[in-house]
């Protein structure tokens, strides 16, 4: 079962990404993004894609420009996140056949997003806008539009997002944080899927 849980490997460097790509897998989450502030970011999506790409969404995070989208596209990349809501982004993310996952605040920006084609929403950062916020903002969104809340959403609070509306999360340090073992992100990606579980099975 695919969980709408996105891992966000901040710091992943080549050599770790398919053991802790593999890790994630086992635990039971299959969306994976490589923000490309991290070191040798599109090795990392080449060696994640070619490994896990036929059953898992594999791609990039902090993607602010057209040529990154392109660069990612040629890593075996399919899934395109960033923190900002850039409509040229968007297109050409749609254009190569990618899911897109802009970063938005706003009512303004949500619409933004969905007029430029966006598969979803990332709620960023989320502990700003907080559970409250979202669910003013979901009672306007169009019907199944997708919302991910990222940035202060955990197993701690998961419930009072479900509750506002949210569709899924984005999770990143309290999974991964650079020198981890995969061993350890695999222990913390289980707890993260029994509390997801948990909490989606209460409602």
């Amino acid at each position: 079962m695919s969980r709408p849980i996105i891992a966000i490997l901040r710091g992943l460097t080549p050599v770790e990404a398919v053991p802790v790509g593999r890790a994630l897998m086992q635990a039971g989450i299959d969306r994976i993004e490589v923000p490309l502030n991290s070191p040798e970011p599109l090795q990392s999506i080449a060696e994640l894609a070619a490994a896990f790409g036929d059953r898992a969404l594999i791609g990039a995070g902090t993607v602010l420009t057209e040529a990154d989208v392109e660069a990612v596209a040629y890593a075996g990349g399919r899934l395109i996140v960033s923190p900002n809501c850039d409509p040229v982004v968007i297109g050409q993310s749609k254009a190569h056949g990618m899911e897109s996952w802009p970063g938005v605040m706003t009512p303004t920006e949500c619409f933004t997003a969905l007029q430029a084609g966006a598969d979803g929403l990332k709620l960023f950062p989320g502990s700003m806008v907080g559970p409250e916020g979202l669910k003013a903002i979901r009672a306007i969104l169009p019907r199944g539009t997708q919302v991910f809340a990222v940035g202060g959403a955990g197993p701690e609070n998961f419930a009072s997002w479900i509750s506002a509306g949210a569709d899924g999360f984005g999770i990143g340090s309290a999974l991964y944080k650079p020198g981890m073992s995969p061993a350890e992100v695999g222990t913390r990606a289980r707890a993260i899927v029994e509390a997801f579980d948990a909490t989606r099975g209460a409602h």
